[in-house]
């Protein structure tokens, strides 16, 4: 027998040495430490801002640094892990990663700190499309949906649980440490993937495809500066700014000029024909929507109530962490699942009930309680369960394998990118939202609307009772209703943005059912 002949039974013969969810575990357990940093430096950013001496807007750039330098990666990961190996690009990211993550502690001004969460974001984005590669190859199709289930816990389990866990670090010892916790999990998962993981054979035989310069350059060029532009779009009031203007011109033509070059292109940095795949194409829409919703919801929560319920950060966090404690029970039910109802009837299931879950988080107010925000959080997490592992397992059930490495960079990159457009939007729609509602409430803050007059009359008294003067008790009573009336207006604008998010969720829900199914996936249940 010739060695081509030899060669496609040595692919489908190989299995690796190790237990194959020992592998699970090393390469998630490394993911989860990189899509944690995602979240957990939310939370600190006045503490660093203050430590660094400098300003809130300054600070967000170590957050805009780090997924500016991801996002790239992401796209690009696939043709890394070509060129050094993918085993040993992983562990090259873990080490990296976790020596930036030191490096990111102990800066000493805030241009060091952005240089360090560049570099961090630029090896930590190689992490998300390795894990689920490594994944991909390791397990059957027959087995994918429970190990995604383990995949799952970083990439939901993660962004979830981040800004709890940065709160806590923050309150409770210094933000520097919310960096160094990364360096004792690095060092265990870098020796961990390197004792267990393996490059399988068709791997190893993957040839160099070059380097595409002009595909690197212009997909640098699109996704930097889209990155930038959602980023920072809010806080420079969007097109009234030059600079945004310009981000997004510069996005538009990067990533239009990347579409067409790669279309094209005889050895593209990246495939484009993944797209063929329906359900590949159908699966980044999905998960694009989902990473949308997920981010704008664990930004939104804790931003309402620290600034207008007065919880600190550690609270502020707890208010989500019963939802990633509940999604940890419901992944594995999910993948159990899968076996006998069609993976697109699951996800139809998820997106309706996120959008009922939204429906009910629209109904809040200023003396709304902390269970009542766990339970409106309960409900939300409960739909990503539905979602995460059914449309990963479907993604990549036609995707011919050499394709595996392409796709799944591509499919990250569709999850973390429209995680920013979702956190841009709706920190746009309730800034814009609540100049609305304050323009209509303040109509009443008049001495001809008799309520107005009572509501001062009230806070007047107490604070008189108080030991203040008449004058100076009626200029605070004032001052109070009006931050009232801001307070209010806020809250009604998150109350929108959760009715709009509800919306995006059912609008998914019929482009569900363009799932097709030519294999069984996890069992009988499949696709179909």
């Amino acid at each position: 027998m010739s060695d081509a002949q030899a060669a496609p039974d040595a692919d489908a013969s190989w299995k690796p040495k190790h237990n194959p969810w020992l592998i699970a575990v090393g390469v998630t357990l490394a993911t989860f430490m990189e899509v944690l940093d995602t979240t957990i430096v939310n939370v600190a950013l006045p503490h660093i801002a203050g430590s660094l001496s400098a300003s809130n807007d300054e600070a967000t750039w170590a957050l805009t640094s780090y997924l500016v330098a991801n996002g790239i990666v992401l796209t690009i990961s696939g043709w890394l892990g070509d060129i050094l190996g993918r085993k040993r690009y992983f562990v090259i990211c873990i080490i990296m990663f976790t020596v930036c993550s030191f490096m990111c502690g102990a800066a000493t001004s805030l241009g060091q700190l952005i240089l360090f969460r560049l570099l961090q974001g630029f090896f930590g984005g190689g992490m998300q499309p390795n894990q689920q590669s490594i994944i991909l190859d390791t397990f059957p199709i027959a087995k994918r949906g429970a190990a995604f289930g383990v995949a799952a816990m970083a990439t939901i389990v993660a962004p979830v649980l981040g800004p709890t866990l940065g709160g806590y670090i923050t309150d409770t010892f210094d933000w520097r440490w919310i960096f160094y916790i990364n360096v004792p999990i690095g060092i265990v998962a870098a020796i961990w993937v390197y004792v267990v993981v393996e490059d399988p054979p068709w791997v190893k035989a993957r040839r160099n495809r070059g380097i595409d310069f002009v595909g690197l350059g212009l997909i640098t060029l699109g996704l930097g500066c889209l990155e930038i532009f959602l980023d920072r779009g809010v806080d420079d009031d969007w097109f009234e700014s030059g600079f945004i203007q310009l981000m997004a011109v510069l996005a538009a033509l990067g990533i239009l000029g990347a579409i067409a070059w790669l279309s094209f292109a005889k050895k593209p940095i990246v495939h484009l024909d993944v797209f063929k795949d329906r359900n590949y194409t159908v699966g980044c829409v999905m998960i694009a929507a989902t990473g949308g919703l997920l981010y704008a919801s664990v930004v939104m929560i804790p931003q309402m109530v620290q600034q207008y319920l007065g919880y600190n950060a550690t609270w502020s966090g707890l208010i989500l962490s019963p939802g990633g404690i509940l999604m940890i029970v419901l992944i594995p039910i999910v993948g159990r699942v899968m076996k006998v109802v069609a993976a697109r009837y699951l996800v139809a299931l998820g997106f309706t009930i996120m959008g009922f879950a939204f429906l009910y988080s629209s109904h809040l107010a200023q003396n709304i309680d902390f269970q009542t925000l766990v339970g409106m959080r309960l409900f939300q997490t409960s739909a990503l369960a539905f979602l995460f592992v059914p449309i990963s397992t479907v993604a990549y059930m036609t995707l011919p394998r050499e394709r595996n490495g392409d796709g799944v960079a591509l499919f990250s990159m569709f999850r973390n990118v429209f995680g920013s457009v979702g956190i841009a939007l709706s920190t746009a729609s309730v800034t814009e939202s609540a100049q609305a509602h304050q323009n209509f409430l303040s109509q009443y803050a008049s001495p001809f609307h008799q309520p107005f007059n009572n509501l001062v009359a009230t806070y007047e008294k107490a604070l008189v009772a108080a030991g203040q003067t008449a004058q100076a008790a009626h200029e605070m009573a004032l001052g109070q209703v009006l931050r009232t009336i801001r307070a209010q207006a806020a809250i009604m604008a998150y109350s929108d943005t959760f009715v709009y998010c509800a919306i995006v969720a059912f609008a998914v829900v019929p482009l569900t059912f363009l799932m097709t199914s030519r294999k069984s996936v996890g069992g009988p249940g499949g696709a179909h």
